[in-house]
């Protein structure tokens, strides 16, 4: 019988989203194969084993039943391999990875390059564009202390005030345009802009959040997904489609507002189909992923174009999650693929 520690809360601003994404899979694992320890990191950065089965959490909920790690390194180092549930900062951006391979423990997902890559959207941008794979436009700046930094697309830096930088995005790209964190999850942060006094204070409030920040031009499209599994021989999973209740698929509407809807598998065309599998392994490989990913993407029809989104390496397991269900559309029950994502590690 494996050792396996499952990871989950954690620091990041998807805290509570961890703890459900655990939930479910300590609720599919095959307890027969699997001894599984639960480590609870608190917002507040403690270590804990939670004593008792997490079942169907609330969000924000709090966890009760915790034993504090002493010794943290010496706990992992009792088990075969670690399951990460951390969603967002300290958990999907290699952090946490570098600290388990310097323990020398096997742990599930993407290693630290492919994880703070695929964090970090800005330079996520960079690799798709190397490998000429269609984005939205786009606008990447940093903030520092009152003024905002504009780079260019040969990392060339103006410095700005709130007012002039928003006129000059404006200018780049046409409205309407999403700001975005550069490193955040579960679309955190992330406000659209319908005119220049709505891109002045969706910045700031996405400055909250990270100090770089990404303004991309909206895109007129479905919103599709698609899962990937593998270390060298990667496979994709049929195409989903997210039908958000809001203007866009918002931290509310993907956890809160349950009229938002996940299709697991898309009706679109075959060519389309499978256009956005070849690219989501394409992206996946491009980032240098192992594991598992789920690849987001728009689809204009009108233009018959097809635009990456973003990476996720470390995508949610709650029952309403694309990932396990687009792999359940495509064959692999959740109990399977649990295990298949364990066995890759």
């Amino acid at each position: 019988m494996k050792k396996l520690g499952i990871i989950f809360g954690g620091q990041s601003t998807e805290h509570d989203v961890s703890i459900m994404s655990a939930a479910s899979i300590i609720k599919n694992l095959d307890k027969t194969k699997y001894d599984i320890t639960q480590i609870y990191i608190s917002k507040d950065g403690n270590w804990n084993i939670h004593n008792k089965i997490i079942d169907n959490p609330e969000v924000g909920e709090r966890l009760t039943d915790l034993t504090k790690i002493d010794n943290v390194m010496e706990e992992l180092r009792k088990l075969d391999v670690l399951f990460p549930v951390l969603h967002g900062k300290n958990g999907e951006d290699g952090t946490i990875q570098g600290f388990f391979e310097l323990i020398g423990v096997p742990y599930v997902g993407c290693r630290v390059l492919s994880s703070s890559l695929g964090m970090d959207k800005a330079y996520t941008k960079v690799i798709f564009e190397k490998a000429k794979i269609n984005q939205a436009p786009y606008v990447y700046i940093r903030k520092g202390k009152d003024k905002y930094i504009y780079v260019d697309s040969e990392f060339n830096e103006t410095i700005f005030t709130l007012d002039e930088v928003s006129q000059l995005i404006s200018e780049k790209i046409k409205f309407p345009m999403f700001v975005k964190p550069s490193n955040s999850g579960s679309s955190v942060g992330i406000n659209k802009s319908k005119n220049v006094q709505d891109l002045k204070e969706n910045i700031a409030y996405a400055s909250k959040f990270d100090n770089k920040i990404i303004i991309e031009e909206g895109l007129v499209g479905r919103e599709l997904e698609c899962s990937v599994l593998g270390n060298e021989e990667v496979v994709a999973s049929c195409v989903g489609e997210i039908i958000p209740a809001d203007e866009f698929y918002s931290f509310d509407a993907k956890y809160i507002n349950n009229t938002s809807k996940g299709i697991a598998k898309a009706d679109i065309k075959q060519e389309h189909s499978e256009e956005i599998r070849r690219l989501a392994i394409k992206a996946f490989k491009a980032i240098d992923g192992k594991g598992l990913a789920r690849v987001d993407f728009f689809l204009d029809e009108a233009k018959n174009k097809i635009y990456i989104n973003e990476i996720n390496t470390l995508p949610g397991f709650t029952q309403i999650s694309m990932y396990p269900k687009m792999w359940e559309e495509s064959g692999i029950s959740y109990k399977e693929l649990l295990e298949k994502i364990i066995d890759l590690a």
